[in-house]
């Protein structure tokens, strides 16, 4: 009997020491999180903006860049008047997840306030990545250039992030008649490959002026020599404080 209640008091004591651990253990991980802003990569400001640790200031975040404007856009398809005093170079790829957020989130709003209002034009320059990680991204670019042909390049720029799940050869001539194209030419344009080495030029000229990744952006004034790098699908406001501060 006296060995039982032992027993029973040395597990309770056990427990006991487990709990006082575990306590103390929680409180210094409170601390910890109440001191680094919580557990994750990012602190968290009043608020409620994720401030990235690498964050250096809009100079750094967007860096200047040495290029001939005028070069760039080349004859590339644009929206917007071709006179406005400022030029957003966009290099996307079709079936880029962050390329489409950027279409759906970001673009109607520099369309209204600075496409709309001549401000600005957006050109759009094909970056497709390797057929490995987005095996649909080079035909899509050229079903877009092969709409280009007929006067419908964003007609079926815009199909094509509105459908970026159902992304295929069957679809983009579908979509060609939808459109009202002539089905033969735009068939024999997608089939034979015809623009693949526009889009190839796209590719090495994106590269050239340092856009590493999609959707890359090259902002700066439309007869200038030089301009801003936006990398990645940034909220609007990134876009607009880059854009009036050239302007």
């Amino acid at each position: 009997m006296e060995d039982h209640e032992k027993k029973n008091e040395s597990i309770t004591l056990k427990k006991s020491t487990m709990w006082k651990l575990l306590t103390l253990v929680l409180a210094v991980l409170l601390l910890i999180s109440i001191y680094t802003g919580g557990f994750g990569y990012g602190k968290i400001d009043t608020t409620n903006t994720v401030i990235q640790p690498t964050d250096q200031g809009q100079q750094e975040q967007f860096p200047t860049v040495s290029v001939d404007m005028k070069k760039l856009v080349s004859d590339d398809p644009f929206e917007g008047k071709e006179n406005a005093p400022i030029t957003i170079v966009e290099f996307s790829d079709y079936q880029c997840p962050f390329c489409s957020r950027f279409y759906a989130q970001t673009l109607p709003s520099i369309i209204q306030e600075y496409i709309n209002t001549g401000k600005a034009k957006l050109v759009y320059r094909d970056f497709p990545l390797p057929p490995n990680i987005h095996p649909e991204a080079q035909k899509a670019a050229e079903a877009a250039e092969c709409s280009g042909k007929q006067g419908k390049y964003f007609e079926m720029h815009n199909k094509l992030f509105e459908n970026q799940q159902i992304l295929s050869e069957v679809n983009y001539k579908l979509w060609a008649t939808q459109l009202g194209l002539d089905s033969d030419k735009f068939n024999n344009c997608l089939d034979s490959g015809e623009t693949a080495n526009e889009i190839k030029a796209d590719l090495q000229d994106g590269t050239n002026v340092g856009i590493q990744g999609t959707p890359g952006f090259i902002i700066g004034k439309t007869d200038g020599n030089s301009a801003r790098i936006i990398s990645g699908a940034y909220p609007f406001t990134a876009f607009q404080e880059v854009i009036n501060s050239q302007l």
